[in-house]
């Protein structure tokens, strides 16, 4: 029995130490595949992402002519100068505004559809604002929106008819309704993916949770809200930040519809890096550059952090 533990005991210790180096390489394989899939990816950021934008940052703290360090003077100028406070102030309006306006509608249109059968087809039709090209819906705009546009003929014909008010040609365009335009064409045409992005999250909640709550005599509310809000965190997620990032993209609407310099209750931060740019201001455009990452930066890790806490 001696003889025999012993060589029991030696056996043991050979298993568990091949055990160890197998998984040693396993890991060591593993860490290999890692970095060969991820290396062309961190590749493309360093060298189109990060690098140039730490060139940003640099500039940021020189003159634009001369490269000349001049410290934290560009941002004095920027957080001093009217028009970058009211593209600040527009677009920070512009977002509060449309966010929650996008996620409202599209989880109300998405909740009736996830019932029906042909969902998926009706989920294309929404996606198809995301197909038109921009100077397409701009004409429309313009048409709808201007003095002798639709709006206005529909709304002078009504007031003909009930004997309410007469002619309308309010100029929606140039005055501050601008902004409702600018968010009525952003909401328009990001409800489709927002629709879709809902879609996804409602049909992935499993079907035995809400017939075992209809068993148990849930009602319609109570399994929303819930079953049905707490397993669309996600979806909400992610919702929300591509509908923040997008909406920095509403500036070839804006510029189309109404130029450089529109009504300025559009003018948005877009707007004045162009302005920027055209007089060769790149110190200030640096400046604002790094402002704005920086702000976006702090807003997705707290979304984050919102995230993981909730989780837990």
């Amino acid at each position: 029995m001696g003889k025999f533990g012993g060589v029991m005991r030696e056996k043991n210790i050979w298993m568990k130490g091949n055990w160890k180096g197998m998984r040693k390489r396993q890991g060591t394989k593993t860490g290999r595949a890692f970095l060969v899939f991820m290396m062309p990816s961190f590749l493309g950021v360093l060298i189109f992402v990060l690098l140039p934008f730490l060139d940003v940052i640099k500039r940021s703290f020189a003159t634009a002519v001369t490269g000349q360090f001049n410290g934290i003077q560009n941002y004095k100028t920027i957080f001093t100068n009217q028009a970058f406070v009211l593209a600040v102030k527009n677009t920070f309006r512009f977002t509060i505004v449309c966010i929650p306006l996008l996620v409202v509608i599209g989880l109300v249109i998405a909740l009736p559809l996830s019932k029906l059968k042909s969902a998926g087809t009706v989920k294309s039709l929404y996606l198809f604002p995301l197909a038109m090209p921009t100077a397409t819906i701009v004409i429309v705009w313009k048409m709808f929106f201007y003095k002798q546009g639709f709006l206005n003929l529909f709304l002078t014909r009504f007031g003909e008819w009930t004997g309410l008010w007469g002619e309308i040609h309010k100029d929606y365009l140039g005055s501050s309704a601008a902004f409702w335009v600018l968010v009525f064409s952003y909401v328009w045409k990001n409800t489709g993916y927002t629709v879709a992005l809902w879609l996804a999250g409602i049909l992935g909640i499993p079907g035995e949770l809400l017939e075992a709550a209809k068993v148990d005599g849930a009602s319609g509310g109570q399994i929303f809200f819930k079953i049905v809000l707490p397993n669309l965190k996600g979806s909400l997620y992610t919702i929300v930040i591509l509908s923040f990032l997008n909406s920095f993209k509403i500036y070839r609407e804006a510029y189309l519809v109404a130029g450089a310099y529109p009504e300025q209750d559009i003018y948005l931060l877009q707007h004045l890096f162009n302005n920027w740019f055209v007089n060769l201001d790149f110190d200030k455009m640096a400046a604002a550059a790094v402002c704005v990452g920086g702000f976006l930066f702090i807003v997705i890790m707290l979304l984050q952090h919102l995230w993981d806490k909730q989780e837990t």
